[in-house]
C-alpha cells in the first residue's frame, strides 16, 4: 500500500549517523545521501524511507501521534534494534522492551525508541513462538 514514508530532520547528517546503523540491523543498506537537497534515502523493495529538510524552509518537527514501525524477523533483532538506536543516539521511550498482549490470545514483541529528531521507531516482532 505505501510507496515511500518522508519524516523531517532539522540535521540530516546527523540522522545518517543514526539511521544506518539502526536499519543495518534490519539488513537496510545504508542510505543513500543527497547533501544538495539534504535528503537521505533509505530504500527496500517494499518501501522508501526518506528524511529531509523540510522543502518550505520551517524547522522539521515531530508529528505527536505518529509512529514508524519496522518488522523484525526475531524478538533478537527488535532487541538489537533498540539496544543500536540507543547506542547511536537515541532514546529508549515508554515501557522496556518486552512482550504485549494488545487483544486476548495476541502476542506481540514492541521495542521503542526516539530517534535523535524526536520521531517515535518501533520495533516490532509478531512471532509469538520466539522468546
Amino acid at each position: 500500500m505505501l510507496a515511500h514514508l518522508v519524516i523531517g530532520s532539522n540535521d540530516v547528517e546527523a540522522s545518517k549517523r543514526f539511521y544506518d546503523p539502526v536499519l543495518a540491523t534490519l539488513g537496510i543498506s545504508n542510505g543513500d545521501f543527497n547533501p544538495d537537497r539534504q535528503r537521505l534515502y533509505y530504500r527496500t523493495p517494499e518501501l522508501t524511507l526518506i528524511v529531509t529538510k523540510p522543502l518550505n524552509g520551517s524547522p522539521a518537527t515531530v508529528g505527536n501521534g505518529s509512529t514508524i514501525g519496522f518488522s523484525c524477523k526475531s524478538t533478537e533483532q527488535a532487541r538489537l534494534f533498540h539496544d543500536t538506536a540507543i547506542a547511536n543516539g537515541g532514546q529508549s521511550i515508554e515501557d522496556p522492551p518486552g512482550w504485549r498482549e494488545p487483544a486476548p490470545g495476541r502476542k506481540i514483541y514492541l521495542a521503542y525508541v526516539s530517534d535523535p529528531s524526536g520521531h517515535k521507531l518501533c520495533a516490532i516482532c509478531h512471532n509469538a513462538d520466539d522468546d
